[in-house]
């Protein structure tokens, strides 16, 4: 029986390739991440409020590929361990707009430094030159899915 009859070849199937890649890149972020006690999820959710402050759950969950309900229990424990502040009430309509403390961005620090040599680690042996075309072409694919999923 050929290869193409039986499925998908493993070797050359480049899906599979990115979910084994981001497999690994996911743990090697939790055991950086959690001697700080950090999960991947919430560096993720704290370093999206430090580039867009104000984000709502809805908007936060997108960012960190989590439902709504597993972002706002996130979020519950962030604000009760001083991380992000959230006002009582919404200011317009029902989005509580979340920001980021000075203690969360201070721990947002450390797990940036953590991050980045997970990171940097991924891209040894990589040049500069493979590393930006390795981004145009993730992102590239990345785009072509999405734009496909418009129409579903």
């Amino acid at each position: 029986m050929r290869q193409d009859e039986i499925g998908i070849n493993l070797e050359t199937s480049l899906g599979y390739l990115l979910k084994e890649t981001s497999s690994a890149l996911r743990l090697a972020m939790e055991s950086v991440l959690r001697p700080l006690g950090m999960t991947v999820t919430h560096y993720s959710c704290l370093e999206l409020l430090a580039q867009r402050p104000g984000l709502s759950n809805s908007e936060l969950a997108r960012g960190t590929f989590v439902t709504r309900q597993s972002m706002n229990v996130l979020l519950k424990g962030l604000e009760r361990h001083g991380y992000v502040t959230r006002p009582a009430e919404a200011p317009a309509g029902r989005i509580l707009p979340t920001r980021l403390t000075p203690l969360g961005r201070q721990s947002l620090g450390k797990a940036t430094v953590a991050v980045r040599s997970v990171e940097t680690r991924m891209l040894a042996g990589m040049s500069e030159d493979e590393t930006a075309s390795a981004l145009k072409t993730l992102r590239r694919m990345s785009h072509a899915l999405q734009d496909g999923n418009e129409g579903a």
